[in-house]
């Protein structure tokens, strides 16, 4: 492969030493001006070595030249950034968190509705941050803090989320998916529903499109967006499928129907976007069921139920809600606050609101309110549940059992007294 006679190595020497020249290399260092001296099988190694060089050199791996010169390692980084600038402009940028770093288009098989749904519906999943003020056992106060997720439903700033993630705030913070910050002023909130609206200033800012819950399956894919445990995780995005529709769950003697999906939710989702594969949001993540050998069970609030909800809210603030005025027991709330109840049936009145309709019909503390419209009624969800079904105004008719008598008495449902925000 290489000369082995002097006449030919000189020309090779020299072909070598004027073509390493053109590429920078300096083969002097090699001591190749000495090779005719050399053993042929050590100049054989050392020409190889000089061509590698050369080769490398050509091809652009600066990179690599930098450490001939030093064997420091921050020299030969600052050698390998110096060489990346030279990069042409647009060949690559730092990419955003949850974007890719190439616009180019993937395939149909990587093209899944989770990637579409991350696209569209991604940008429009913001955090939320509630700063408030609780107090300690000696009533000292401090603040506390607290990130949920919500969703834009308006461009100019409308964003759905949790009550319980606002609940309280002395301050609340919204973190949009670009990367900005910027403070929110609450609309209105909904306890018994679970939902708030909360605004902020701005304009043309990405939003979702609202989809319809009647018309989910179980069965097919669900798409969950938000920030579980925190800010540090925003825009995550988890997949499952719809497990089930119209889940009852009693939460804090109230019943409320949701989706059941196993597309993981986690402390810090309540507030985000539940989305089929359309990319239309089906529901807005809210509870989890979190019991030590449960998994996969997480669930959203219809987005039709929150969609009557946020139209309310946007109007006056609050949900008008029709009520009765009495605070009631059945035999497990009664034991939670060290009561006894001897009733086999229905639920018993504990005490009558002033001024009530309740109040109006005569109803008295020790009533055992039986059916309300023909309806047997035996816990307090039971008694909610028939009286939300109704719309202020409407005239109910309650059985109760008083001292061991029937009696059927007429109601007239009012609107339920708002608390006082200050």
């Amino acid at each position: 492969m290489f000369p082995q006679n002097l006449g030919t190595l000189d020309k090779t020497i020299e072909f070598f030493l004027k073509g390493s020249e053109r590429r920078g290399v300096n083969l002097q260092r090699l001591n190749v001006r000495h090779a005719k001296t050399m053993n042929p099988k050590k100049f054989a190694k050392l020409i190889c070595a000089a061509a590698v060089a050369a080769a490398l050199t050509f091809s652009g791996c600066s990179g690599l030249t930098g450490l001939t010169d030093s064997d420091n390692p921050n020299d030969a980084t600052k050698t390998a950034s110096d060489t990346s600038a030279k990069v042409p402009k647009g060949s690559h940028t730092e990419a955003a968190p949850n974007k890719p770093e190439s616009s180019a288009k993937i395939s149909d098989a990587r093209n899944t509705p989770a990637v579409r749904v991350a696209r569209t519906v991604g940008p429009a999943v913001v955090g939320i941050t509630n700063k408030a003020v609780a107090h300690d056992v000696f009533n000292r106060a401090f603040e506390t803090e607290g990130v949920g997720s919500g969703v834009i439903f308006k461009s100019d700033g409308y964003i759905i989320t949790n009550n319980h993630v606002i609940a309280g705030a002395k301050e609340i913070i919204v973190s949009l998916s670009d990367g900005n910050t910027i403070n929110g002023e609450l609309v209105g909130a909904d306890e018994m529903s679970d939902i708030a609206v909360v605004k902020v200033d701005a304009k043309d800012l990405p939003t979702a499109e609202l989809g319809d819950s009647d018309e989910v399956v179980v069965g097919e894919p669900a798409i969950a967006i938000g920030n579980p445990m925190g800010l540090e995780f925003q825009g995550s995005v988890t997949v499952g499928v719809i497990s089930a529709l119209n889940r009852t769950l009693d939460l804090n003697d109230k019943r409320v129907k949701l989706l059941q999906t196993d597309a993981a939710i986690s402390p810090g989702n309540s507030g985000g976007a539940l989305v089929n594969a359309d990319g239309e949001v089906i529901g807005i993540n809210s509870a989890k069921l979190a019991t030590n050998g449960v998994e996969g069970m997480g669930f959203a609030i219809p987005i039709n139920t929150v969609k009557m909800i946020v139209e309310e809210l946007m109007d006056k603030g609050y949900v008008a809600r029709p009520y009765l005025g009495v605070t009631i027991f059945d035999k497990p709330t009664a034991a939670r606050y060290g009561y006894q109840l001897s009733i086999e049936k229905g639920v018993f009145v504990f005490q009558v609101a002033i001024g009530s309709p309740a109040d109006r019909a005569n109803f008295q503390r020790g009533d055992i309110i039986l059916s309300i419209d023909g309806k047997d009624v035996n816990s307090v969800s039971d008694v909610r549940s028939e009286v939300a079904a109704h719309k202020v105004g409407d005239r109910v008719k309650v059985t109760i059992d008083r001292d061991g008598r029937q009696e059927t008495v007429e109601v007239t449902l009012e609107e339920m007294p708002q608390p006082s925000r200050q």
